[in-house]
């Protein structure tokens, strides 16, 4: 590579941005067949693992932890309460918050969901272990520190 290309800030190849996009579009497209037959699309099946862990959370924080504003998480939260998953209502303590809490149809998806992670690990790992637990647990690390510089 030239030393004019290689120092070029508009080269594709030299963005860090464009293969974190691209990897990240192929891992949802890779959860799509495993989700389809859950029933969620991704941004459902992201929104249902914070309900799993937190059973009850407020919308705004919900968008939080899953860096969706509401104009995104709406009609996610809306499609899940229309299929039973999940509750909306209005906190007691404050009319403005929005509760979103998990039903019992919600809980009993995680026991078909759960064979998820296993599915794309498989899917990930077939030609071998691409990453160890170390690494992952360093990668995860480093994108999470890009994602709250950004925020």
């Amino acid at each position: 590579m030239s030393d004019k290309k290689k120092f070029d800030p508009l080269l594709l190849e030299n963005q860090l941005c464009f293969p974190m996009y691209a990897c990240a579009r192929k891992i949802v497209a890779a959860y799509n067949p495993f989700l389809k037959e859950l029933g969620l699309t991704y941004a459902q099946y992201i929104t249902m693992m914070v309900l799993w862990e937190e059973k009850e959370v407020i919308m705004r924080d919900l968008g939080k932890r899953l860096y969706l504003d509401s104009g995104t998480l709406t009609p996610v939260l809306k499609k899940l309460e229309a299929m039973g998953y999940l509750k909306r209502y209005r906190s007691p303590q404050d009319e403005r918050g929005l509760m979103v809490s998990i039903t019992e149809k919600g809980k009993a998806l995680r026991k078909d969901a759960e064979k998820v992670p296993y599915q794309m690990g498989c899917l990930v790992n077939k030609k071998g272990e691409l990453f160890s637990s170390d690494e992952i647990e360093k990668l995860k690390e480093q994108l999470y520190q890009i994602i709250h510089t950004l925020a």
